[in-house]
Order: structure tokens, then C-alpha cells, then sequence
């Protein structure tokens, strides 16, 4: 009876994060679909530091602390584009497409959800792209792409669309339609062995504060790191005694 009752829990919470993301999904009338950008991360994964093996130890995306507190679907990063396409069948019906960017490898299922309950004044349509963050912190590699759908109703009379992410947000006014934006901000790829200056001018081997993702963290070897809190969405620069960056990674 002891080995069952604690499947039986894990099935029951199974159920309800199924019941109470479909609740979201309708708070403005409307159904939702994603799909996949990346693969999950690796099961099995070792916590902390892993272990270099070889000639695939390049390969692997892990770094800093496992996250295993932090919320299973959080915001992805930006929000690049929203296209509203309109089929030309009857009944005809409205499909929101939205691409964004995830701070790293490692995320997956990403979604768009309904941001608020109840009918909005302004008739603009408000969603969160959202998606499954990686179990553990990753190195940083680069943005990865991300998309996902959103059908409306038929009949709906909403005048635009609202997407919001971690770091931006973009609204598109005119149904049918299309609107993008192009994200500045370095993703953390190739910045290892550069020095970090808060302000000044960048230059080659230097990086600035100006051209990071908003919420990044230094830390200099002399630095504590206060909380217990992973979050997904910020950049971590790990220093050395002159400044420059030993480290960089999405925790």
C-alpha cells in the first residue's frame, strides 16, 4: 500500500496541471496549440558541475546548479514576430503565429496562454509565450528560435494581438497581419575570455552592460550569491580577479 498511494498522488497532481492549464486556455474564449522547438534536456543529467568525458564533453550543455525549484513553464525570452493568418474556407478563421527566442538549449513545449481572465476593453487579445525551462542551468550557446500557435474563434472581434515574453513585448493591430522586431542584445555566445565594463565604450575583447539581455548578473571571485531561486531568463557572468568573463550561463 505504501508504493501505491505515492503513485496514486503523482498522478493526481499529473491531472490537475492538465485541468489548470485548459482553464487558462480559455479565459479569453479561444483554444491553444504550441509547437515543439527543442528537445528536453538529457535525463539523467548530474547536478552541479558535470563531468567532462572525453571528446563529448564539448557537447555538453550544462552548467552551474541544477534549477530543480524553478517553475516548469516560465516566459521565454523575446518575442520576435506575431503573424495573424486568415483562411480563406468557410467558416473562415484566425490563426495567431508568434516565433520568439529561448535564452538557451534545453526548452520545450512552448505555448501561447491567455495573460489575464475576462474580456479585455480595448479588444486586443493579450498572450504569454510560454514554455517548459531545462531542468538545469545551461551554457551560453546561443539564442534558440522558438513558435507557436494560437487559433481564435470563429466570429471573434478582437481589433490586435498582444504577445508578451520575459524581456519584451510586441502587439500587432491590423487583423490579418504581421509585425517582428530584431533583438540587439548578445545572447552570451563567444563572450568567454572578454572583459566586462559596466560603462564605456565596447570595443573587440570588451563587453559592456549596454549590449547584455536585461537581468544579467556578474560575479566576481571575491561575491556571494544570495537566494536559492533559479531563473531561466538570466545570464550569469562568472569573473575573475580583472574583469574578465571565466564563465557565462543561462541559470
Amino acid at each position: 500500500m505504501t508504493k501505491i498511494v505515492p503513485k496514486l498522488c503523482a498522478l493526481a497532481a499529473a491531472a490537475a496541471l492538465t485541468v489548470g492549464s485548459a482553464g487558462i486556455a480559455g479565459a479569453q474564449n479561444a483554444p491553444s496549440s504550441a509547437q515543439m522547438a527543442a528537445p528536453p534536456a538529457a535525463a539523467n543529467q548530474p547536478a552541479g558541475y558535470p563531468e567532462e568525458e572525453g571528446e563529448n564533453a564539448a557537447e555538453n550543455n550544462a552548467a552551474g546548479p541544477a534549477g530543480a525549484t524553478r517553475p516548469i513553464e516560465v516566459p521565454v525570452l523575446y518575442v520576435t514576430s506575431i503573424e495573424v493568418l486568415r483562411g480563406s474556407a468557410e467558416p473562415k478563421i484566425d490563426i495567431v503565429r508568434v516565433t520568439g527566442l529561448a535564452s538557451s538549449d534545453g526548452w520545450s513545449a512552448p505555448e501561447l496562454v491567455p495573460f489575464f481572465y475576462g474580456r479585455p476593453a480595448d479588444d486586443v487579445l493579450d498572450l504569454q509565450f510560454v514554455a517548459q525551462s531545462p531542468e538545469q542551468s545551461q551554457k551560453a550557446d546561443g539564442f534558440m528560435p522558438v513558435s507557436a500557435i494560437f487559433p481564435l474563434d470563429i466570429g471573434h472581434t478582437f481589433k490586435g494581438v498582444r504577445v508578451r515574453a520575459a524581456a519584451n513585448a510586441l502587439q500587432l493591430m491590423q487583423l490579418p497581419g504581421v509585425t517582428q522586431t530584431t533583438i540587439k542584445a548578445l545572447s552570451g555566445k563567444d563572450l568567454i575570455g572578454k572583459k566586462f565594463v559596466e560603462n564605456g565604450p565596447g570595443g573587440p575583447g570588451v563587453v559592456t552592460a549596454a549590449e547584455l539581455p536585461r537581468g544579467f548578473r556578474t560575479i566576481a571571485p571575491t561575491h556571494g550569491v544570495g537566494g536559492i531561486i533559479h531563473d531561466p531568463n538570466r545570464l550569469d557572468l562568472i569573473l575573475d580577479d580583472s574583469n574578465r568573463i571565466v564563465m557565462a550561463f543561462w541559470e
